[in-house]
């Protein structure tokens, strides 16, 4: 995969997210927020499981299970959060405020394994994060924030942890469908008998929530997540943490669209500098020194 493809599979993920933040919202009609969860995350790994078996990646490579499991713990929790945040937080509201993992990850990325950002990715960083301020603002500011957006913030740290430990993983040790179906499937199954417990589930449910549970586990959660795991192999964390937080463009979209959710001007502002800051991600040329010592470091 070229550096240009995995930036369109990144922003096709982010896509699919902004979209399919819809269905998060909506399938909580039906079901809890754990439930449907692991209701998704099964689906995903039922999805990946064919594709991890042709993959057959052969021997793991040493440390893969120790890595594989520190990416689907932080998965697990990253997305149990973000799903519960949906019962308060709005679709505008969580597709933006999940992205302030933006500048969290290139924080997270330097202090765990050393991996640097130019300063032109920093700017776009910090252009992002304008950008959902201007969003923030445009529908009341942080200060007007409930329950659920605190719970999509602490999602966000969540997830820019896992998003470089998973570039970290991807990089070292391959088999991408392979690490999506065991994310996946871990998750799935550490929910599995934690959601019953806290949330009703009737076959009933499950059948009204079918149309929203087949776009999460299909698409925002198998091919979303998946494309990012194939696509961070070539693509440092915090490149494509400012890559994904398009999600929260199509997010905004999509909730006009479906759920007639009015963002004002500043919102649009916002999403305008965010996009901005993807353009600068995508035509900002790699630091050959940068790139041979984390080749070299990924290496030892």
């Amino acid at each position: 995969m070229s550096k240009r493809s995995a930036y369109v599979s990144l922003i096709l993920a982010a896509a699919f997210w902004g979209f399919g933040n819809i269905a998060q919202k909506t399938v909580l009609t039906h079901m809890g927020p754990l439930s449907a969860t692991m209701l998704r995350c099964l689906i995903a790994a039922l999805v990946m499981l064919p594709l991890a078996v042709v993959e057959r990646n052969g021997a793991r490579s040493t440390g893969w299970t120790r890595s594989i499991l520190r990416v689907a713990l932080t998965f697990t929790v990253a997305i149990a959060i973000q799903q519960t945040a949906y019962v308060n937080a709005t679709v505008v509201n969580a597709s933006f405020l999940i992205n302030t993992a933006t500048v969290l990850t290139p924080v997270v990325a330097w202090v765990y394994f050393g991996e640097t950002t130019r300063r032109l990715g920093i700017f776009a960083a910090c252009l992002t994060l304008v950008g959902i301020g201007l969003m923030a603002d445009g529908i009341g500011g942080f200060a007007a924030l409930n329950t659920g957006d605190v719970a999509c913030l602490v999602s966000a740290v969540f997830y820019a942890f896992w998003m470089v430990l998973l570039g970290h993983h991807a990089r070292r040790h391959g088999g991408p469908f392979t690490s999506a179906f065991v994310q996946f499937a871990i998750a799935a199954l550490l929910l599995m008998p934690v959601a019953p417990l806290l949330e009703p589930l009737t076959g009933e449910m499950m059948w009204r929530a079918a149309p929203e549970l087949a776009m999460l586990g299909i698409l925002s959660t198998a091919a979303a997540f998946g494309l990012q795991t194939y696509a961070q192999r070539h693509v440092p964390a915090s490149k494509a943490a400012v890559l994904v937080s398009g999600e929260s463009i199509f997010g905004a979209i999509g909730a006009c669209l479906v759920l007639l959710e009015r963002p004002p001007v500043m919102a649009c502002v916002g999403a305008a500098l965010i996009f901005l800051s993807i353009v600068i991600v995508t035509i900002e040329p790699e630091d050959p020194v940068a790139a041979l010592l984390q080749r070299n470091a990924e290496e030892e």
